[in-house]
């Protein structure tokens, strides 16, 4: 048989970028450089990151669409191109011992993301994995005080010839925070530009070791602070918190179409709905719909999006993150219980990921 472009081309047509609904041709990732000889095929593919988590799954699918549409006999050869590595001028730092980076976000301040990225760690933690864990959050850092470390300073030791800062320790959980470097009582007056250099550093000149999970509390909303991470990190998946109320699942939905965006490509883990209900410790068995009933649930199914835990809204949650003792230390409890859930939920979704990518 005769392979012409065009035969090429129409076959890549069915190829879709997960969560975007284009297909790779009208995304024009298909590079210009495709060569035919006799029954051998070769082309690029090009990603805006050389992290993109669909990287691989894509060039699989694309295999098997000219397989299926054109000929089992041909013989593809497809290479990758990112516009953001020049590999003449720049080396990719290998974070590969980061494990599975994950990045615990929200539309908006308030509905207790932080709260959920501590008590998701540690969880992680009590259920044997590995776990580092990075206050994102420049501007508003709060896991010193989360896990009672305020006045903890990191030093630094040499691996390698290199001096890195070793990150606090804490529950199982290697955590590093720009509150440990900085006056808690001193507002941080800094451009995008030094934030993103200061994130940087606290992301590759640490000594985190070898990792399962690396869980990143991003701050609130989208920020240049969110384009630096997914542009340096290779990360796996995100999970998305917010309360019931109807302004605070606006602001989800704006976080979830950021990770959605082409440009920046994570996967959606799932969703949390946090203060879901309100229990009194004097009624344990009652349930007060405060913030409304369910939004998240609901905001899931419409998605299509796992709805992976609903954290209810105790004052011992409160009170122990303040005092740095987070809820997941006690499972016996149902809030404890929750987050040790919602642990063991994200290390089955990211799994899914793993197999699926």
């Amino acid at each position: 048989m005769t392979i012409y472009p065009q035969l090429i081309i129409d076959a890549l047509k069915t190829v879709r970028y997960p969560g975007t609904g284009k297909n790779i041709v009208e995304m024009e990732m298909v590079e210009d450089d495709m060569r035919i000889s006799g029954l051998h095929v070769s082309f690029s593919l090009i990603f805006n990151k050389p992290t993109d988590p669909f990287l691989k799954s894509l060039v699989k699918a694309a295999e098997a669409a000219i397989h299926a549409y054109v000929s089992k006999d041909v013989e593809v050869e497809i290479k990758t191109k990112s516009p953001q590595v020049d590999s003449s001028a720049q080396t990719v730092q290998d974070f590969s011992h980061l494990g599975n980076i994950i990045a615990v976000s929200s539309g908006k301040g308030g509905v207790g993301k932080s709260t959920v990225a501590a008590n998701l760690a540690i969880g992680l933690a009590r259920l044997g994995h590995r776990v580092g864990l990075l206050d994102c959050d420049i501007f508003g850092p709060s896991m010193p005080k989360m896990f009672q470390v305020e006045d903890a300073r990191p030093y630094s030791e040499e691996v390698d010839g290199k001096n890195l800062i070793v990150p606090i320790e804490k529950y199982g959980v290697k955590m590093l925070s720009i509150g440990f470097f900085v006056n808690p009582d001193t507002p941080m007056l800094w451009r995008g530009g030094m934030a993103s250099n200061a994130l940087k550093q606290l992301i590759g000149d640490v000594a985190w070791g070898e990792l399962d999970y690396f869980i990143l509390d991003t701050p609130p909303g989208t920020s240049d602070i969110h384009l630096t991470l997914v542009q340096t990190l290779p990360i796996k998946g995100a999970v998305i918190v917010s309360t019931p109320q109807q302004v605070a699942l606006a602001d989800a939905r704006k976080g979830i179409n950021m990770y959605k965006n082409e440009k920046v490509a994570v996967p959606i883990l799932g969703l949390v709905e946090n203060m879901s209900w309100f229990t009194p410790a004097e009624l344990p068995e009652n349930r007060y719909y405060i913030f409304g009933r369910e939004g998240v649930k609901a905001l899931a199914e419409e998605l299509d999006l796992p709805l992976l835990a609903q954290i209810p809204l105790v004052q011992s949650v409160c009170e122990s993150g303040d005092a740095g003792t987070p809820a997941v230390l006690d499972p016996t409890t149902p809030t404890g219980n929750a987050f040790l859930q919602l642990a063991a939920r994200v290390v089955t979704q990211t799994d899914r990921q793993t197999l699926s990518s």
